[in-house]
């Protein structure tokens, strides 16, 4: 028959929230006692498309705050606010609406030097 896995709390507050989850180990002396588990992190996410941010660690606000810079970013432009897909896509459209307006210029100097030849 399976031992008594009844424990006592360790922490101030006895009720079953969110933040108060418990693990039930055995410990070498053979009694049981908690292990206090953590909240799961999300992750930082895409600014553009809210997919999770490859190479970013999962940390919580102060996480961030206490963090090295490498583990908060990606070394590229955008790198820990927007993912590799969505940030070729963005200089791809700036690309092309910078390339509109020359042509709209070179038309624009054929049509006035047209009119005055």
């Amino acid at each position: 028959m399976a031992g008594d896995h009844r424990v006592t709390l360790t922490r101030r507050h006895a009720y079953r929230t969110n933040t108060n989850r418990v693990k039930t180990i055995k410990t070498p002396g053979g009694r049981y006692a908690v292990q206090y588990l953590k909240k799961a992190r999300s992750g930082a996410k895409c600014a553009d498309c809210k997919t999770c941010l490859p190479g970013i660690k999962h940390m919580d606000s102060g996480g961030f705050k206490q963090a090295h810079k490498s583990d908060k970013t990606v070394s590229r432009a955008y790198g820990g606010s927007r993912c590799g897909p969505c940030l070729k896509a963005r200089i791809v459209r700036a690309f092309l609406i910078e390339e509109q307006k020359i042509v709209k210029k070179v038309l624009a100097e054929k049509k006035s030097s047209k009119k005055t030849a």
